[in-house]
């Protein structure tokens, strides 16, 4: 009898002549490229170091394609938002000590939204291993510890025959629900030693799926099939799995409700009867959330962003799905389910029976209705007409199909609540970890990733400052972004929470350049612009193939909180 787990691939005649004569000149950084390449990457993002001269020496014998930008970083955000357009694991070539410290923050990102990064990165050579402090340059006593309260796997590599299995393990682990970031490093001098390794020609690293226990989605059938008032709440887990068709499906099968949290943008279509949008952080939203009998939450943890600030307490029952084991039931008790969200709605669409809410009075849509006017009421009252107007000019004049990066800045506050994604995985923000700097090397590497769609990147003046130097690998790189910045002089929603807590604000003022002149220095064109004027400039900008900047002087509000009064 022949088991599956039995069956070995037999290689070609010319897999075969390849092995017996590799090319000569080869290293071990040639290891890292050809398993590279044998896994179906395309496109690899880093910085250079001393230590890892041997992985982007071996890039020039490879047809990989390498964009380089300034600060490694940004290299990670670059990856990130490549790996969240494309869905494949985005390879980031890093450096030892400093330049591998630097990318913390956008793993971090990556890992709070399940992007997958592929991080390889180089060590101080085997003979420092061990943590004896023997001073080598870059030297750390564990540089693998840094990093492993952050990525989901790290594989550590001390010759050269590990090289091809310990990056296929990393790819595959990249690429299982849940998507992230993880980590390999290789000694400098098992890079750079010449190798009779044969030439790796292919790659087997199918992500492993993860299906949701039969027992758990009868319950939650069930449940969805009986309740009264079912509601859903979509999250990023949904956008990942590539699971909106079924969540569509799902919620018109059961006339339920659904409203996405900012990382689940785009996973419900904005203008459909059922469709709550986005207002998570409204009291209006969350009451009615808090009145569902049966509310499914799916690729969500419902963590501080997608609770109103943990201020939302449902009352019925939950049902999660939830990817990551960590997070399920870490907020609410619920019917957990441990699964990938698009295998665990397929097996609800299987297993529920249809609701017939015709005769509910009001009905699911009307239901929702009043909550939306409740909602624009309370903003509208607040007289934020040039935060509104900004936002609908962005809309306008952004194509409905091209992706959007958001830095951490207020009109991205905005957008979490009040923005039309227009469709999945269109629309991206750093809330996930929270850092600045996100937008801008983002949008270049979803650039990269699809370069038939101009890309937007939206920052203000301080996030921009984090990664003005990218404005060279635009350049460089010919890459579709417009740069909007929106210039308040300073660290606006700081200076926001610091006055209403504190009086004033400290530390929030920022002495900036003038981003048209440092763009065009670059040779990347710009353009101010006012409120009245920015669609029309946003519009030609995104129009025009190649980098572009348009900068907005305006001291922009938030909408007050709800989550404060509760």
């Amino acid at each position: 009898m022949t088991h599956d787990h039995d069956l070995v691939l037999r290689p070609t005649e010319a897999q075969i002549a390849a092995a017996l004569n590799p090319p000569a000149g080869r290293n071990g950084g040639d290891l890292v490229v050809e398993t590279l390449a044998g896994l179906g990457a395309t496109t690899v993002f880093g910085l250079p170091g001393q230590h890892a001269l041997g992985m982007f020496d071996a890039l020039r014998r490879s047809d990989l394609r390498y964009l380089g930008l300034r600060v490694e970083n940004n290299a990670g955000f670059a990856a990130d938002a490549y790996g969240r357009i494309t869905g494949e694991a985005a390879p980031l070539l890093l450096s030892t000590g400093p330049g591998a410290l630097t990318s913390l923050a956008a793993l971090q990102e990556a890992a709070a939204a399940s992007a997958p990064v592929l991080a390889i990165s180089s060590q101080i050579p085997t003979a420092g291993l061990g943590g004896g402090r023997h001073g080598y340059l870059h030297e750390l006593p564990d540089q693998a510890a840094s990093f492993r309260g952050v990525v989901k796997s790290v594989h550590t590599v001390r010759t050269q025959s590990q090289i091809p299995s310990a990056i296929e393990a990393a790819w595959k682990s990249a690429l299982t629900a849940p998507h992230g970031p993880v980590w390999v490093e290789i000694p400098q001098d098992v890079l750079l030693a010449q190798t009779s390794i044969p030439v790796v020609t292919g790659g087997d690293a199918f992500p492993e799926e993860l299906p949701p226990r039969p027992e758990l989605t009868a319950v939650a059938a069930d449940l969805l099939s009986r309740a009264a008032r079912p509601a859903i709440i979509a999250g990023g887990g949904v956008v990942r799995a590539d699971a909106s068709g079924k969540l569509k499906q799902l919620a018109e099968t059961l006339q339920a409700p659904v409203v996405t949290t900012p990382g689940g943008k785009g996973a419900f279509p904005w203008k459909h009867p059922l469709s709550l949008q986005s207002w998570i952080e409204d009291r209006h939203t969350t009451d009615f959330l808090e009145d569902a009998d049966v509310l499914l939450v799916v690729g969500s943890g419902l963590g501080e962003l997608s609770s109103n600030y943990h201020t939302f307490k449902p009352r019925g029952r939950v049902i999660q799905i939830e990817a990551d084991l960590g997070k399920l039931e870490s907020n609410h008790p619920a019917l957990g389910i441990h699964a990938d969200a698009r295998l665990a709605l397929q097996a609800l669409l299987e297993t529920v029976t249809e609701r017939e809410d015709g005769g509910a009075s009001p009905s699911a849509p009307e239901r929702v209705r009043e909550v939306l006017a409740k909602v624009a009421d309370r903003i509208d009252a607040q007289e934020l007409t040039l935060e509104q107007g900004v936002l609908a000019s962005v809309r306008r004049a952004l194509p409905a199909d091209s992706p959007s990066f958001w830095d951490m800045t207020i009109l991205a506050y905005w957008a979490w609540s009040a923005f039309d994604a227009k469709g999945p995985n269109h629309m991206h923000s750093a809330q996930g970890a929270g850092g600045l700097g996100y937008g801008f090397p983002a949008a270049l590497g979803a650039a990269a990733a699809d370069p038939t769609r101009p890309v937007l990147a939206v920052s203000g003046d301080g996030g921009a400052l984090y990664s003005i130097a990218e404005l060279a690998t635009a350049r460089q790189y010919d890459l579709n972004v417009t740069w909007l910045i929106v210039d308040d002089g300073g660290y606006g929603i700081l200076r926001e929470y610091m006055t209403d807590a504190f009086g004033e604000a400290t530390a929030t003022e920022l002495t900036r350049p003038d981003y048209v002149a440092l763009a065009e220095s670059f040779g990347v064109p710009g353009v101010r612009t006012t409120p009245e004027t920015l669609e029309a400039d946003l519009a030609k900008a995104l129009q025009t193939a190649g980098p572009s900047v348009v900068v907005l002087p305006a001291v922009l509000r938030m909408f007050a909180p709800t989550h404060l009064t509760t």
